[in-house]
């Protein structure tokens, strides 16, 4: 069988180098891939990104199966418009991409099917904006409605940063933010105290079967300090999500939205990603949702799969994931990005890559924003690499994954120091 993976970061990367295991697969493309994608003898790049030539390249070169990895094209309906002709794709419709498309939905949605989450207000107005914050006090979390690349969230832990969000995002629409009827919006709603966790499950339609968990590290700085990112690390799987958690995230949010988007009408397929706030208490409320994986906990989640991936999305893509028991590697899997200069706001590109060290049973580099140009390896997005490592402990695996990432370097480079120190504080 052929295999298409649609995307171009870190993600992307660990997917498509998770299904070239499997040997039931022909060949792996990506679309359009990055340096590291392209660098790998087993997967080869599909410079496309326009959903049109990509479904037709799909029905030319007779692809079996296509996995979507990046919210965009989710968004922009490309599951829809692979059904209508007849391809295998694995990924929530356009209707159900707007869980994650716009907050203001989701939240709505929550609100409607009883699903725990922070309170919140919706506002278009920067003026009401403004009232609803002097209202509330801080700290407060302002969100951009709609696909930001994971840098809508200001979690404001003062006025003045609360106010500055609301500018940035609804007066200036730094971001380029835009909701479904046109304009910038925003979601402002009050902060949680507790521990953050992803919670990922994939969905056929009517079975849902959860993946390992994994905790991220949102802050660019140590110490979960200085702005909110796409993700500066994570690990797999999280001590956080006990196994009362996972009953109680299964039983309050998973089959509750799923079933509440059965409801309102949606047929909800793909990845399913809650993003968790646990209090000391053990009690949960949803954060957001997003529906695909995450970036980068796919990369530490992927490395502990022994499943064969293209087993499970075939499962996943015939409505019989309930036939389908998930394996997983007993060790832990943790993963350090590597970011560019700039990053998160102003991320700067081209700078030349080095020491990049060979892959390992037990060490990957994974690349995302990276190009490859007369035979070097250059940056060319905020997050370059994701370097993930499998041990027996969490801080094993973050000593192995700093090993293999000392080496590794680029001018302007931003790493944290403390991925997993969470766990390894607990």
């Amino acid at each position: 069988m052929k295999v298409l993976v649609v995307g171009s970061g870190g993600r992307e990367h660990a997917m498509a180098w998770k299904l070239a295991q499997s040997p039931k697969i022909q060949q792996v493309y990506v679309a359009p891939g990055n340096g590291g994608t392209g660098r790998d003898k087993n997967l080869v790049n599909v410079p496309l990104t326009d959903l049109v030539q990509l479904r037709q390249w799909a029905l030319d070169n007779g692809i079996g199966l296509t996995l979507v990895g990046p919210e965009a094209p989710l968004a922009g309906g490309i599951v829809d418009d692979f059904r209508a002709h007849d391809l295998r794709i694995f990924g929530p419709t356009q209707a159900a991409a707007q869980l994650e498309s716009s907050k203001a939905f989701s939240k709505a949605f929550m609100q409607r099917h009883g699903i725990p989450t922070a309170e919140f207000e919706t506002f278009t107005d920067a003026a009401l904006a403004h009232a609803y914050v002097d209202l509330k006090g801080a700290p407060i979390v302002v969100k951009a409605d709609g696909l930001a690349a994971g840098k809508g969230v200001v979690v404001a832990m003062t006025l003045s940063e609360a106010h500055e969000a609301i500018d940035f995002m609804l007066l200036d629409n730094k971001l380029g933010v835009t909701h479904n009827e046109g304009g910038a919006r925003v979601v402002i709603e009050e902060f949680l105290h507790g521990e953050e966790a992803s919670f990922m499950v994939l969905c056929d339609g009517k079975n849902v079967a959860a993946l390992a968990t994994s905790q991220d590290h949102k802050r660019l700085l140590d110490g979960d300090d200085g702005p909110n990112t796409g993700g500066m690390g994570a690990y797999s799987p999280a001590p956080v999500v006990t196994a009362e958690v996972h009953a109680r995230a299964m039983r309050e949010v998973i089959l509750p939205t799923i079933r509440g988007m059965e409801k309102d009408g949606i047929n909800y397929t793909g990845f399913l990603y809650a993003g968790l706030m646990i209090d000391p208490t053990g009690r949960i409320k949803t954060l957001e949702f997003n529906c695909r994986m995450g970036d980068p906990e796919t990369q530490p989640i992927l490395m502990r799969l022994k499943s064969d991936l293209l087993d499970v999305l075939l499962a996943a893509t015939s409505e019989s994931l309930d036939t389908f028991d998930l394996e997983w590697d007993r060790r832990v899997a943790l993963g350090v990005v590597m970011a560019t200069a700039g990053y998160p706001l102003n991320p700067r590109k081209g700078d030349a890559i080095s020491g990049l060290p060979p892959d390992q049973d037990d060490a990957m580099v994974f690349h995302a924003g990276t190009a490859e140009k007369d035979g070097q390896i250059l940056s060319s997005g905020g997050r370059v690499l994701c370097v993930t490592a499998l041990a027996d402990s969490v801080k094993q695996a973050q000593q192995k994954a700093y090993q293999t990432a000392m080496p590794i370097a680029f001018d302007g480079m931003q790493m944290r120091r403390d991925i997993g120190y969470r766990a390894i504080k607990n």
